[in-house]
């Protein structure tokens, strides 16, 4: 599917079965990273590796003081593992055994996750859909604070891509 092992996060094409697809069919920004790593990683695992990263938890704790939305590397293991279904600032939306896509409580952004096994290697996926609230004469657009924070956006998905990388490694040699 992909040629790097490396430890490198790249932008891709939206998988075809991705629940992301439901915000491409309206209209609103999608983007899709991917990195892989090898070993036998379930999808829970990659979850909470995601939401219990050092680079996640500086945006808990912003999201704890900002918009009053705390959350625990438990309540992440929660989520994780379908035991809850929600989680700081976010709901969810859908889930399948390999997926999860999580809207944020105001409905403006959407987060996604899946784990796709490829021979032996696992191929972890993250992207985002922003909401066009923004109505106009030819349509909806994209509200100006998310296009000039796009470029930020962009860099901290590869960051938190990887970071979970590097988490799931530390977590296989625990």
């Amino acid at each position: 599917m992909f040629e790097m092992n490396d430890g490198s996060v790249i932008e891709a094409t939206l998988p075809a079965n991705a629940l992301l697809h439901r915000f491409v069919k309206s209209g609103d920004y999608t983007d899709c990273f991917v990195t892989r790593i090898d070993g036998d990683f379930t999808f829970p695992t990659y979850v909470e590796a995601f939401y219990t990263t050092p680079v996640f938890k500086l945006e808990r704790f912003i999201l704890k003081w900002l918009v009053s939305r705390p959350s625990t590397d438990d309540e992440a293991q929660a989520l994780a593992n379908g035991a809850s279904d929600k989680f700081a600032a976010w709901r969810m939306l859908d889930r399948t055994d390999n997926q999860l896509l999580l809207m944020d409580f105001r409905g403006n952004t959407c987060s996604w996750l899946m784990l796709a096994r490829d021979r032996q290697c696992n191929n972890l996926f993250f992207g985002s859909a922003i909401v066009r609230n923004r109505k106009t004469s030819s349509g909806r657009r994209m509200g100006r604070t998310f296009r000039l924070l796009l470029g930020f956006h962009r860099l901290y998905s590869r960051i938190l891509l990887r970071a979970a990388r590097t988490n799931l490694l530390k977590m296989a040699q625990r």
